[in-house]
């Protein structure tokens, strides 16, 4: 954070942890499943990611999409793939838990977090999900996460621009929902110092023959022939951005 701010970039490939390197990122959220806004990825991905770059990984972990309420054979699961990336070499873990009605799971994010130390632990995105998320901070910080990962509980950052700005007083938050177009206005309108987006743009796939009768997953899920990834000019350009704010 030599800029005065630090900035996270999630990715779910090799080729796009190196571009949100090359363009200036401070550290890398590694995930699966973008489309479902992250799930853990393979220790594969997690192996050859180390491999390629020098700045902090941290590793979600997620064991599906869809809401936060987990069973007892999910936590084995998230306990099996923290231990898993521990040994990988993850320099952080990501990950939240929710009860039935909405709040913090402590019992669980307190095994959890057992399971994940000695490393940074950030609560990610199910913060958004909560009942009271003033309450939730405060227990989030009680319970020892070192930072929360938050849109302000709205569709984005700058929608939930005055949530975040009272979160931010408290502990750092990286937000979700960040582009070129909103960073400004967000980052005038907060104290946080960490930001965190995708930065990604669309390429095309290097196929020459292509079926258009058969898709590899459900209707709403990426077209297999466009292929997204983090863009090292997008990044930067937040980079920019940043560092004439901060």
């Amino acid at each position: 954070m030599d800029d005065g701010f630090l900035m996270e970039v999630c990715v779910d490939s090799v080729e796009s942890a190196v571009n949100a390197e090359r363009g200036g990122a401070g550290r890398i959220e590694l995930c699966a499943g973008l489309v479902e806004g992250g799930t853990t990825p393979s220790m594969g991905l997690l192996q050859v990611v180390k491999q390629c770059v020098r700045v902090p990984v941290f590793v979600m972990i997620r064991p599906r999409g869809g809401d936060f309420l987990y069973s007892d054979r999910e936590v084995e699961v998230m306990k099996a793939d923290i231990r898993l990336a521990k040994l990988h070499g993850a320099d952080g873990l990501v990950f939240g838990a929710l009860t039935e009605d909405g709040r913090i799971d402590t019992e669980l994010c307190t095994a959890l977090l057992a399971v994940c130390r000695p490393l940074p632990v950030t609560f990610h995105r199910a913060f958004d999900m909560v009942h009271d998320p003033l309450v939730a901070l405060e227990t989030l910080i009680s319970l020892g996460f070192e930072r929360v990962l938050t849109s302000g509980c709205d569709s984005s950052a700058l929608e939930g621009l005055s949530l975040i700005k009272r979160l931010a007083e408290q502990v750092r938050v990286p937000w979700g929902g960040i582009t070129e177009r909103n960073l400004q206005r967000i980052l005038e309108g907060s104290t946080a110092s960490e930001f965190h987006c995708s930065a990604r743009s669309a390429r095309d796939s290097g196929m020459k023959f292509r079926n258009p009768n058969v898709a590899m997953g459900a209707s709403f899920s990426a077209p297999e022939y466009s292929i997204k990834v983090a863009d090292v000019a997008k990044v930067r350009t937040l980079n920019a951005i940043a560092k004439n704010i901060l």
